[in-house]
């Protein structure tokens, strides 16, 4: 039996006609060919699918694409979409009903949001053979995340995520985790994101991909667990024309109908094409497939923590500048949201720790 599981999907303007036509070649080329071994594909779907005008509050772009790319996602073999992102709020209660609609008018089934926030905590039990497997969905919390009187994405929470895990782990064969976060372009994970995904492999989780990143980032094996910690885009194409987005990861998990052994995983390579993307092949995939590898070790030997320190570095003014331009005499509404919205996201948050830490970590240490 096989699961296959699909990162950050966003159909961009420069795609859009294609989504609407339904022209799956030009789309995903060769993928659909995976998709079709699986008895489950998920996809992670980044946007609104709604004609709704009627975008929130936020920084960062609202994200939205036709109905009809559900329709083509049904057509490529997808059967479950993740919604717990920081985009799937973007056009507002009625941009997440569209939303909802479209994919229960194509059969697709989904999971990570809810009426308020906790039922947005509702597990996703799917039935593959004679194994239950659990998926929990859960984002970060930027702009989407459910409220006690708002519907929206399930938000992380370090108390009931893990309750979450536990009690899917006691009903169900294994336990997937959807992690919506970590930081953006960063390829390492900061030291609050690799101890909270290990303790979700302590609570029961078998499978943690954290998503979101849009950069393959690193893989370990942790107590039969497998976390990894940037899957890439899946399909996002031209929206930013950056190496890291060029490029991302298909998970394939395979389950021992007979006997309930850790999942195998298998890392699948895709990369941007002129409309779509196609899978990796030959030298380009080998290159992917090395620096991965060579991350990997890099979480193995401890040294991905400089790569996490590295590029809180290069993003340092940008955060200065918010702190700098916000609370002033001078400071706008929006500049000081800015800066409420880097204390209320965790990866955000992450940064601000490294990049200040306190005379604690230079107070005299032990010999």
């Amino acid at each position: 039996m096989k699961i296959i599981i699909s990162g950050d999907l966003c159909p961009t303007e420069q795609v859009m006609p294609f989504f609407i036509n339904g022209n799956v070649d030009a789309l995903f080329g060769d993928v659909p060919e995976v998709f079709s071994t699986a008895d489950r594909v998920i996809v992670n779907l980044e946007c609104a699918l709604t004609t709704a005008d009627t975008p929130i509050k936020k920084f960062g772009p609202n994200l939205k694409a036709v109905p009809e790319c559900a329709k083509v996602l049904r057509n490529i073999g997808v059967t479950d979409c993740s919604l717990s992102n920081n985009h799937i709020f973007d056009f507002g209660i009625k941009g997440l009903q569209d939303t909802i609609k479209h994919l229960n008018d194509n059969g697709l089934l989904w999971t990570g949001v809810g009426e308020n926030d906790t039922d947005s905590r509702r597990p996703h039990v799917m039935k593959v053979g004679s194994k239950t497997i659990t998926v929990i969905a859960v984002c970060e919390h930027e702009y989407t995340y459910a409220l006690p009187d708002r519907m929206g994405a399930n938000p992380y929470d370090p108390y009931y995520t893990m309750e979450d895990i536990r009690a899917a782990k006691a009903v169900s064969d294994y336990v997937i985790v959807l992690y919506h976060g970590g930081k953006e372009h960063c390829r390492y994970p900061s030291p609050r994101l690799h101890k909270l995904c290990r303790a979700m492999v302590r609570n029961g989780a078998d499978v943690v991909l954290c998503q979101h990143s849009h950069c393959i980032g690193c893989y370990e094996n942790y107590q039969n667990g497998h976390i990894l910690y940037g899957q890439g885009n899946f399909h996002f194409v031209k929206y930013i024309n950056d190496e890291c987005w060029q490029n991302g990861l298909i998970v394939e998990l395979n389950i021992d109908e007979d006997n309930n052994t850790p999942l195998k995983i298998t890392f699948i390579p895709v990369v941007t094409t002129e409309t779509g993307i196609t899978l990796a092949k030959g030298n380009e995939k080998d290159a992917i497939l090395q620096a991965f590898e060579q991350r990997n070790e890099e979480l193995k030997n401890g040294h991905w923590i400089k790569g996490w320190e590295q590029f809180c570095d290069s993003v340092k003014q940008t955060y200065l500048s918010v702190i700098a331009n916000a609370y002033t005499e001078n400071s706008t509404e929006r500049q000081n949201h800015h800066f409420a919205h880097y204390l209320d996201c965790e990866a955000h948050t992450d940064v601000w720790r490294e990049l200040n830490k306190t005379w604690n970590h230079t107070n005299e240490k032990n010999l």
